[in-house]
């Protein structure tokens, strides 16, 4: 594999999030691994042995994912290599989930800002389990943070990680596990067996790209104090992983995290990150902001030089 082939589609990929953030009426990947996923789940999750058949659905799409995106990338390099970068670089582009992060993340604030708290509530519905009717402006304001925090891993760092270590046959096949967790992953009844295994290899997809991003955020941030947070209470979390980019940022904003809130009509009391409970306002989210995208570019930076170096 040559310099060229790895960078050029890593560059030519990030530039494209960074202006248009996930194409949302454009055909993506992610659609057709939902797809995938309902078709299985819905023929499989049922009657005996779930557990069993949840394993071999988990294992089976990512493995067809690895494979079917390895002959795709193999075929268009045969065809030429302009071919090879434009298809390459198009699903670096769909792998990375930065810009749409900090969109989403935007547009919850933005409406509490601008249409009151139940316009805010209805938007943050969206994109976190949490109930979120009965929350107040706090509670909202820091449900986005954490999102965007536990979200900078699964969605950028993770991505960009197995994109390093494999290409595009693997950044999709972490998307692919990614995918299994959020859409069965719960402990819900209806999930509880079936989606046990698709959750359990997801955290070990995202045991080291998430410690990588906790340390990113105080690299880019300059933030001893988020350090501090980091081995305080890293692994507080129910989580194995969303404790320690939630803990950077906690450490970064000097701000707390966690406590309890309703998941699927449950109680679920979270621990504590952090114990200066401040208001958070929007400047906060500013600097989230600011730590997503730096947090972003710093990772592409750091693979170019790694392959400079070795190759």
């Amino acid at each position: 594999m040559y310099f060229n082939h790895i960078i050029i589609p890593l560059i030519g990929g990030y530039i494209l999030d960074l202006i248009f953030g996930d194409p949302r009426k454009l055909p993506h990947p992610i659609i057709a691994f939902g797809n995938s996923i309902s078709f299985f789940e819905k023929r499989l999750n049922k009657n005996k042995h779930r557990t069993i058949k949840g394993a071999f659905t988990a294992i089976l799409l990512p493995f067809i994912v690895y494979f079917l995106f390895h002959f795709l990338t193999k075929a268009s390099l045969e065809v030429g290599e302009i071919v090879y970068y434009l298809v390459t670089t198009i699903f670096v582009f769909f792998g990375l989930a930065n810009k749409s992060l900090i969109q989403e993340g935007t547009e919850v604030i933005n409406q509490l800002e601008k249409n009151g708290l139940e316009a805010g509530r209805k938007r943050l519905s969206w994109i976190v389990g949490r109930e979120t009717k009965d929350l107040n402006e706090q509670q909202i304001y820091k449900a986005v943070l954490e999102t965007m925090a536990e979200n900078l891993s699964d969605g950028v760092v993770a991505p960009l990680f197995f994109y390093a270590i494999g290409g595009i046959p693997a950044i999709m096949c972490y998307k692919m596990v990614n995918t299994l967790d959020s859409m069965i992953g719960y402990k819900s009844e209806r999930y509880k067996q079936f989606g046990m295994f698709a959750a359990r290899i997801d955290d070990i997809a995202n045991y080291i790209p998430a410690r990588i991003t906790a340390l990113l955020m105080i690299i880019t941030s300059g933030s001893i104090r988020g350090l501090k947070f980091i081995f305080k209470y890293g692994d507080k979390h129910a989580s194995p992983n969303a404790g320690y980019p939630e803990s950077a940022l906690a450490g970064v904003l000097n701000c707390q995290f966690g406590g309890p809130n309703y998941y699927y009509g449950k109680l679920v009391e979270k621990p504590y990150i952090g114990n200066n409970n401040k208001e958070i306002n929007y400047t906060d989210f500013r600097t989230t902001r600011k730590v997503n995208h730096s947090v972003c570019l710093f990772s592409v930076i750091i693979i170019i030089s790694i392959y400079l170096l070795i190759l």
